[in-house]
C-alpha cells in the first residue's frame, strides 16, 4: 500500500512562477472517463490522491466533480494550489469533500501591492472558512533561499487574521485546528540538462509514492514533471504490470542501495537533501 500517488488531473496552469519548471508536454484535461479508469486502477493500492505534478487543478471545471467520484470509490483527495483563483472556485471546492488543501501563497510574486493584498485575502478567507469546515488546510511558503521579499509581510497579515499564540514546530505552525503554515526550502526539480550529482541518490519514489500524468502516464515520483522516465499507461497497461516491469523494480532496488539507476535521478536538486541526511 503506498501512502498517497499524485493524480496530475491537468497539466495547464495559469502561472509561471519562477520556482516552477513547467513543462512541454502536450496541454491535456483528463476526461471523466479518463479519470474514472485511472481511480479503478488505483483502488487498492492507496487511500490517498493528490492533485498535483504540474498543472493548477482548480483551472478543471470538474475538479469537484472528480473528488466526489474519488471520494465515493474511498480515496481521501488533496490537492495542491496557487490559490489565484479561490476566491471563484472556493464555494464548490469546499462542498466537494476535499480531504487537504495545500495553498502556494509563495506562489504571488509580481504585481501591485494592492494585487497581492487581495490575493492574500481570498487565499486567507478559504483557509478561514474550510479549516472550520474540517478541511486540513496548509499555507504554504517554500521559497526559501529564493523569492523571499514579501514573506515578512505574508505572515504580518496571516497574524493579523490569525493572531498568534501559534502552536510552533520544526517546519512551521499550527495557527489552530486544521490550520497550518509551512515553510520549505526552494529547490532545483530533476532535468536532463541539469548539473550530475552523482548517483549515491536516495529516494521515496516507488517507495510510498509515485505519480501519475494526465495522459495516464506512470512516472516514479511527483517530481518528473516531463515525463521522462515513463513507466508505462495506465490506459494500455494494468498498474501491476507497470510497478513490476523490469524498470520500476530496478529504480526501487536502486534507492535501497543509495544508487540512482536512472540519468533523471542524478540531476535531482530535491534527492540531494537525502543524500546529506546519511
Amino acid at each position: 500500500m503506498y501512502s498517497r500517488v499524485y493524480v496530475e488531473i491537468s497539466n495547464i496552469c495559469n502561472k509561471n512562477c519562477s520556482f516552477c519548471p513547467g513543462t512541454r508536454r502536450r496541454p491535456h484535461s483528463m476526461t471523466m472517463e479518463e479519470f474514472s479508469h485511472i481511480c479503478a486502477q488505483l483502488q487498492g493500492v492507496t487511500q490517498y490522491l493528490y492533485f498535483h505534478i504540474m498543472g493548477e487543478p482548480t483551472l478543471h471545471p470538474l475538479l469537484p466533480d472528480f473528488i466526489r467520484h474519488a471520494s465515493a470509490r474511498g480515496f481521501h483527495v488533496a490537492i495542491t494550489t496557487n490559490g489565484t483563483l479561490l476566491d471563484k472556485c472556493g464555494e464548490a471546492l469546499r462542498n466537494s469533500g476535499v480531504y487537504k488543501v495545500n495553498i502556494s501563497v509563495h506562489s504571488f510574486e509580481e504585481g501591485s501591492r494592492q494585487d497581492y493584498l487581495r490575493y492574500l485575502s481570498a487565499c486567507f478567507d478559504f483557509a478561514h472558512k474550510a479549516s472550520r469546515a474540517g478541511i486540513l488546510c496548509i499555507l504554504r511558503l517554500w521559497n526559501r533561499g529564493g523569492e523571499e521579499g514579501r514573506n515578512a509581510s505574508t505572515i504580518a497579515l496571516l497574524e493579523e487574521r490569525f493572531p498568534r499564540p501559534w502552536q510552533e514546530g520544526k517546519r512551521g505552525a499550527r495557527l489552530r485546528d486544521k490550520l497550518h503554515l509551512e515553510f520549505g526550502d526552494r529547490f532545483d526539480w530533476p532535468d536532463l540538462s541539469a548539473p550530475n550529482y552523482g548517483d549515491d541518490v536516495f529516494c521515496y519514489g516507488l517507495k510510498d509514492h509515485f505519480g501519475v500524468l494526465c495522459d495516464g502516464t506512470v512516472v516514479p515520483c511527483c517530481l518528473d514533471h516531463e515525463g521522462d522516465i515513463p513507466l508505462g499507461n495506465l490506459h494500455r497497461q494494468p498498474l501491476s504490470a507497470i510497478l513490476s516491469s523490469p524498470r520500476a523494480l530496478a529504480m526501487r532496488e536502486g534507492f535501497t542501495r543509495r544508487r540512482a539507476t536512472e540519468e533523471l535521478c542524478r540531476r535531482c536538486g530535491y534527492a540531494r537533501r537525502f543524500s546529506r541526511q546519511k
